[in-house]
């Protein structure tokens, strides 16, 4: 008897069948990873080092934590429609 995720899968398969990706496909996505992943650290570490000048000033701090958070997101973003394409290509 299949457990109710087998049968789930399956018919997940059917609408939008697994694509395979290609060795050359995996290594550029893999790629773009330690690429943005080394983007984020970089505006994190930029931006904690301005957050630490302005410890004192909370409305500051928020302001540059509120900053990172959206500068992360447009990252992992970007970074989304670049793997995108690869898997597309």
């Amino acid at each position: 008897m299949k457990s109710a995720y087998e049968i789930a899968m399956e018919r997940f398969n059917k609408t939008a069948p697994a694509r395979k990706l290609t060795a050359e496909k995996k290594r550029k996505l893999a790629e773009l990873d330690n690429r943005y992943a080394a983007k984020i650290a970089e505006r994190e570490i930029a931006l904690k080092g301005e957050m630490l000048k302005v410890a004192e000033d909370a409305e500051a701090e928020a302001a540059l934590s509120s900053q990172l958070a959206n500068e992360r997101k447009k990252i992992l973003a970007e970074l989304e429609d670049k793997k995108e394409r690869v898997r597309n290509s």
